[in-house]
């Protein structure tokens, strides 16, 4: 939401007219297109990649391989870094063109739409740390690889693996039982003859 904000208005808004004489449209930003572009570009960029991870992360326990979800983990935790870093040059980029702006007639039309992208892009890079804190966290998890696996298994490393449940749910105190037939076998069974060929 945070990118939309950001992208939207400095495409809405942040382009004006120098005077009324001129049709040629500015950048607010101390006249720098590239504080716009760049301002732009980051918005998209973080728009769809929150698409795609959002699309990740419902398919994330349909995944079925260890590699793919631990590729899963590592890019979400490459692409936040990324796109904090990125928020922090725009929000740095954009203050420091917008302090450096002349106020007129047509940056004053303009004024709060660039300073929404200036205040979005540093809410940006909170909420980027933060989800690069988290798949960091969830990467660390991973490690024991019960994030990994499909099963869940006991915390404790050492842990016994858990056997099969039995029947009745009460253990026997005897370690062996008898076998389950126990007849001892008759070489010349009664009321069976043995056919002779």
């Amino acid at each position: 939401i945070f990118s939309i904000v950001v992208f939207g208005s400095i495409v809405n808004e942040c382009y004006v007219n120098k005077d009324s004489q001129d049709p040629e449209l500015l950048c607010i930003f101390n006249e720098n297109e590239s504080a716009c572009s760049y301002g732009i570009a980051v918005g998209i960029i973080a728009f769809f990649g929150c698409i795609f991870f959002f699309v990740v992360d419902l398919y994330f326990q349909q995944i079925s391989s260890v590699k793919d979800r631990k590729r899963a983990v590592l890019l979400d935790l490459g692409f936040s870094g990324f796109l904090s870093f990125l928020w922090f040059v725009a929000f740095c980029f954009l203050a420091n063109q917008w302090q450096r702006t002349t106020m007129s007639t047509g940056v004053s039309q303009g004024a709060d739409a660039a300073r929404a992208a200036i205040t979005f892009s540093f809410f940006s890079i909170i909420v980027w740390v933060v989800l690069a804190v988290k798949a960091l966290q969830r990467y660390r998890l991973g490690t024991d690889m019960s994030l990994f696996a499909t099963d869940q298994f006991a915390a404790d490393p050492n842990a016994a693996y858990p056997g099969y449940p039995t029947g009745s749910g009460i253990e026997s105190t005897e370690t062996y039982q008898s076998p389950p037939f126990t007849e001892t076998l008759d070489a010349n069974p009664k009321g069976y003859q043995v056919p002779a060929y």
